[in-house]
């Protein structure tokens, strides 16, 4: 008999997003971590709230996620709020940037987990801003089914 294996998925969402803005497009894209930061992520200690996309020459960053220390790390721990390089392909990168340019788009994390091979991904979504209206209309839409779901139990 072979001992299964059996991972956790660690799978962090970022709701804030989704109540914020109206996503537009997502794409998956590879993130370029240090060693302790994909020991801090397994262990689910990651905040995307605040974080968001951008461009630096050709290359797609992204700044304020916040994965904190390792707990087991020494004196060469990552720093928490450092900006992490995010891997799209080429042609992915140059549809995003003319989208951003002429558009007044954005770009932010919607979630981040970990693949099928152990690798750290990232959910991003090419999104714009919501209006008040739009963010009240989120709420009463929520409550309704939360309301319905009472009514049902």
């Amino acid at each position: 008999m072979a001992a299964e294996k059996i991972e956790k998925k660690v799978a962090i969402q970022n709701r804030r997003a989704r109540f914020e803005y109206e996503i537009l497009d997502r794409y998956t894209a590879g993130i370029q971590l240090l060693g302790t930061e994909i020991k801090s992520i397994r262990q689910g200690k990651v905040n995307l709230s605040d974080s968001y996309c951008y461009f630096k020459g050709d290359e797609l960053f992204v700044k304020n996620m916040h994965i904190a220390e390792y707990s087991h790390g020494n004196i060469m721990n990552h720093e928490p709020l450092r900006e992490r390089k995010l891997l799209l392909t080429r042609r992915e990168l140059h549809k995003l940037r003319e989208l951003i340019k002429n558009q007044g788009l954005t770009i932010v994390p919607l979630s981040l987990f970990i693949n099928d091979r152990g690798l750290a991904k990232m959910d991003i979504a090419l999104v714009r801003g919501k209006k008040l209206y739009d963010k009240r209309e989120s709420i009463k839409e929520r409550d309704q089914k939360r309301e319905m779901d009472r009514l049902r139990l």
